[in-house]
């Protein structure tokens, strides 16, 4: 059988030799010609390997050739990588000889006697073995041509016969309605998308069945599509469906004039089933003709596909509302029942053992009904007394599903096949690497395929993260992968298990997996992923014999000794875990071609010095807690572009010359130090730094001019940027505003935080915000601890900003009324711990988009003063407030709360679908009531009150809280009593309550409390209760 992956390993591979032949080291003295004639033999292949590829299935001579490819094009790329090396090694050491020029070329007397002969020797023979390949390839008559169109190969058809469904009424009676709907279009269009497996064919097919539907148009069409095809393709295979006959005409005008001689002009219904092209053109060309066909308004065109741009192509071609599109959802487990079910025994009674392995059975459809059809068909192939080894089959996954139903690997394979590239395909099958059901971090993603290699062709000026970031939206889309998670910017995928074996499938001779279960299994000379949990003797011989081979390693169980370091000479990726991989080997220096180095785990305090010495190293992934300090010779690592590695320490000493590492891209903090070398302008050089940077020590630049040379105006790629001085100064002679003036990021930037600033005022880029020239796209600002600051910038019209901080502001005491006017995006402020705010009497009805609003800390501030407009803030979820302070003396009540706008906030409660859900209230340490006007507030599931230590009792109107969820209460040191139990029970959804530092409700809420100070009847029912 050809192996799925083996071409596309190899065009990849030969593509990186490319670029790295193209690369500095074609230039090497002694090496130019051998290089230059490496480079012809692997384009020669390069335009054979397409050939190659459509004829491996019928000719086993073929598939020989490609294996002998696969592993001379591993060893030319394992060649010129060495070469690189050497051409980064001597840049390195020409910069640390003092040399201001550095050199593109380097004579063999920069390489020492025996490391010339070897290389040169090496070169030779690859050359030869390129050569003899290209030969044998001739010999086959393998010949140059163009690759195949994605998709062409696929065998998959559909037709319009219905097959049974279940589950999918709602979704056809929705889908039905929209078609059945008066259109003004002559045609209108309706895409149904999603991942394979969901059923949208069978869908389409009942839909194309019903009976409304055949009575609202004239004529029915169904269409399989299936791969892309031309424009021509297309209208003849609609003709067929019209004629019922195959037409070998080839001119588009006559296939289109006899599609319009068969319509007649009647309204008809289209079904373009499994459609795969997204290309905007075409489609537009499609759907232009057919309005010129047929001049009868209301014909409708239903499109199924598993990807995304298919469906807004189509969409959005007929300029459909809303860029129309029907996404399908997963099945409940009941009905992925009923579909095995009827699949396993029909209409008959379920066995026992069959009832046994229901849980089980309903988790691995995962809410797909094609899954659930092909589990139920392998059941239904095996006796009854083997069903309750379902265990195993579980175990042999793919290996058991193709046995049991090649529908459902076909299908899953069809969208591997059909993915756009090599080195996409690559990717998706590395990623078998990973545990079932793990959950990928897109940054890890592309910075392993990044160091495999897999991200250096296709898109012109990109960089490799921009093309795997075009990669993992390819297969998104393409429902391979599906999105598990996502904080921030940061996005977390994972596949269905299905796919996922699908993925190992294909890697299945290339990636091994040992456990104390699986064994070491066989020893194929093609392994270059190693994943080993459990190192045993298996483990061990395969890691000997095979080792120089691997490029990938992830080691869970089992130290890594100097040896056996040693002799992973083309590793790539090294993942270390696990407590036995608490240090790295001195020897790890040696791996020359080591990219990607996940240390995260380690509890070591250092790095040994070696580790400098990769010069090819991109990634380095560090433990954030133990690790003390980083090795001197960082700044030597030439090729890092991302350095994962983060202490909140502030007396933490960067590495010297880190401005030397001008690939750098990621860094997370960057503490000042006072030595050259370590002084804020070693972040001037690195330009292509992206996503988040905390700069601390702001107080070492001496000016406006020294922080200028960190050059911030010019990163475009930064978002978040965090500017930090010490919070334990002396003196008050402070510098801050020039500091700050010079630090002055790039327009771009998304999110600015300012700590411990102790300037009287903020400079002219902070106080003319929002412009065009300052920070126009900024979403994000924090004030923390910039205590002489009496003022802050005028927000006026900042539509961009979406969430304002201000903490521990000591100096502010008025912020105007009018402070955000017209900050319509705006979506969470937060004013805390600012200790002589006298005044705050914020206009909400400027922000309408409030999600949440935080006002407590701040004792001085007059309820008078406070915010108001609550009537206005429809979209309000949570409210943080209080204590205020009060005219008078009476702090021992909730007057202090009484010109809060109580009003506003009840009416927009009331008023809106979406009302306030969160409450936090703080009181102060005598205050013996609630403001009573929260009874009102019915639409809570969350109330949490902070230091209402007079209160005793809680009152009987919290019976109102019927969609209260969580209860919690601090500091009420006197209460002693609930609500009455009626009023307890009605708060039918109370699952958490929790009380802390109130000594006699603790006491009266147990199960051995009585007598009529008791209160365990009312909180006995309570699923999460904590009482302290």
């Amino acid at each position: 059988m050809a192996d799925p992956v083996i071409g596309a390993a190899s065009q990849v591979t030969l593509e990186r030799a490319l670029s790295l032949a193209s690369d500095r080291i074609g230039l090497l003295v002694g090496f130019k010609k051998d290089v230059a004639s490496m480079t012809r033999s692997l384009r020669l292949i390069k335009g054979v390997l397409a050939d190659a590829e459509a004829k491996q299935n019928q000719d086993g001579a073929v598939q020989e050739w490609l294996k002998s490819l696969e592993e001379v094009a591993y060893d030319a790329d394992n060649v010129l990588d060495e070469l690189h090396y050497e051409s980064l090694r001597h840049q390195v050491e020409s910069r640390n000889r003092h040399k201001l020029k550095v050199c593109c070329f380097f004579s063999f007397s920069n390489i020492n006697l025996a490391l010339r002969w070897r290389m040169a020797s090496k070169v030779r023979d690859i050359k030869l073995k390129l050569n003899g390949i290209y030969q044998d390839a001739q010999g086959l008559g393998l010949v140059s041509r163009a690759a195949p169109a994605v998709g062409d190969t696929r065998g998959r058809q559909t037709d319009s016969v219905v097959a049974p469904m279940v589950g999918r009424a709602d979704d056809e009676s929705e889908i039905v309605k929209i078609l059945l709907s008066l259109s003004e279009k002559v045609v209108s269009a309706l895409p149904i998308v999603g991942m394979g497996g969901l059923g949208k064919t069978t869908l389409a097919k009942s839909i194309y069945n019903n009976h409304q539907i055949d009575g609202h148009f004239d004529k029915k069409l169904w269409v399989c599509v299936s791969k892309k095809v031309p424009i021509e393709e297309l209208f003849k295979l609609i003709l067929v469906q019209l004629t019922e006959e195959k037409d070998e005409v080839e001119d588009r005008n006559v296939i289109v004039g006899k599609i319009r001689n068969h319509l007649g002009g009647e309204r008809y219904f289209l079904v373009l089933d499994d459609v795969w092209d997204d290309d905007q053109a075409l489609w537009d060309d499609f759907f232009t003709t057919l309005k010129g066909l047929n001049p009868t308004n209301g014909s409708w065109c239903l499109v199924t596909t598993r990807l995304g741009p298919v469906a807004h192509s189509v969409s959005r071609v007929l300029m459909m509302e809303n860029e129309l599109v029907y996404a399908l959802g997963r099945l409940p487990d009941d009905l992925c029942w009923s579909i095995l079910k009827e699949k396993v025994v029909g209409g008959g009674e379920v066995p026992y053992e069959l009832e046994a392995i229901k849980e089980r059975v309903i988790k691995r459809c995962d809410g797909l009904p094609l899954a659930a059809s092909v589990i139920g068909g392998l059941l239904r192939l095996k006796r009854k007394e083997e069903w309750a080894e379902w265990q195993s089959i579980l175990e042999n996954r793919l290996l058991s599903l193709s046995a049991g139903g090649d529908h459902m690997v076909q299908i899953l394979k069809l969208s591997f096949d059909n993915l756009p590239s090599p080195a996409v395909k690559k990717c998706f099958a590395y990623c078998s690497i990973f545990p079932e059901d793990a959950e990928m971090e897109g940054d890890v993603l592309i910075e392993l395929w990044m160091a495999e290699g897999f991200l250096h062709a296709g898109l012109e000026n990109k960089t490799m993260e921009e093309i795997g970031e075009y990669y993992l939206e390819i297969l998104l889309q393409s429902s391979l992968f599906e999105e598990a998670r996502k904080y921030g910017r940061t996005r977390w995928y994972k596949m269905h298990d299905m796919v996922h074996e699908v993925s190992k499938s294909i890697m299945s001779k290339s990636t091994k997996f040992i456990n104390s279960e699986t064994g070491s299994g066989d020893n194929s000379n093609q392994v270059r992923c190693l994943v080993i949990d459990s190192f045993g003797e298996g483990a061990k011989n395969l890691f000997d014999s095979r080792s120089n081979l691997l490029h990938t390693l992830f080691l869970s169980q089992g130290s890594l000794s100097d040896d056996m370091l040693m002799k992973l000479k083309n590793l790539h990726v090294l993942k270390l875990s696990g407590v036995q991989n608490q240090n790295l080997p001195i020897s790890i220096g040696k791996l020359r071609h080591l990219r990607y180095i996940n240390f995260e785990d380690s509890t070591s305090e250092t790095l040994p010095i070696s580790v400098c010495k990769l010069y090819n190293l991109q990634t380095l992934r560090l433990g954030s807690y133990f690790l003390k300090v980083l090795p001197k010779g960082m700044c030597d690592l030439i090729s890092l572009r991302h350095l994962h590695y983060y202490t909140s320490d502030e007396e933490f000493q960067m590495p010297l010359n880190m401005g030397r590492l001008t690939c750098l891209q990621t860094l997370e903090f960057f503490n000042v130090g006072q030595e050259k070398g370590r002084q804020i302008g070693e972040l001037g050089s690195l330009k292509n730094l992206k996503g988040q940077l905390e700069i601390r020590n702001l107080e070492l630049v001496n000016d406006k001019e020294g922080a200028e040379e960190a050059k911030l105006s010019e990163k475009a790629n930064l978002f978040r940027l965090e500017l930090m001085w010490a919070d334990d100064r002396e003196g008050g002679d402070y510098n801050d505003e020039d500091v700050l003036d010079g630090l002055r990021p790039h327009p771009n930037l998304a999110e600015l935080v300012i700590k411990n600033f102790m300037g009287d005022q903020f400079p002219r880029w902070l106080m003319d915000l929002p412009t065009t020239t300052t920070l126009s796209k900024l979403a994000s600002l924090a004030f923390s601890h910039c205590n002489r600051c009496r003022e802050l910038p005028p927000l006026q019209n900042f539509t961009s900003l979406k969430t304002l901080v201000i903490d521990e502001c000591d100096g502010l005491t008025n912020l105007p009324g009018d402070m955000l006017h017209s900050c319509t995006s705006l979506q969470m402020l937060w004013v805390t711990y600012c200790d002589n705010l006298i005044s705050f009497p914020l206009d909400l009805q400027q922000m309408p988009s409030l999600l949440k609003l935080e006002l407590w800390g701040c004792p001085k501030l007059k309820t008078s003063m406070t915010p108001k407009g609550f009537g206005f803030l429809t979209s309000l979820r949570k409210l943080a407030i209080g204590p205020f302070s009060d005219d008078g003396d009476d702090h021992e009540n909730s007057s202090i709360y009484n010109e809060f706008d109580w009003s506003g906030l009840i009416s927009s409660s009331s008023s809106s679908s979406s009302a306030l859900r969160e409450l936090d209230l703080y009181g102060l340490s005598h205050m013996e009531s609630l403001p009573p006007q929260i009874q009102y507030l019915t639409t809570m599931t969350s109330l949490t009150l902070y230091q209402f230590g007079g209160i005793k009792a809680l009152p009987d109107w919290f019976g109102n809280f019927a969609a209260l969820e969580k209860l919690d209460l601090y500091g009420c040191e006197e209460l002693g009593r609930l609500p009455s139990e009626d009023a307890m029970r009605s708060l039918t959804k109370l699952k958490h309550l929790r009380f802390y530092h109130s000594p006699l409700l603790k006491e009266r809420c147990t199960p051995e409390s009585s007598g009529p100070d008791s209160q365990w009847s009312k909180v006995s029912h309570i699923q999460d209760l904590d009482i302290s």
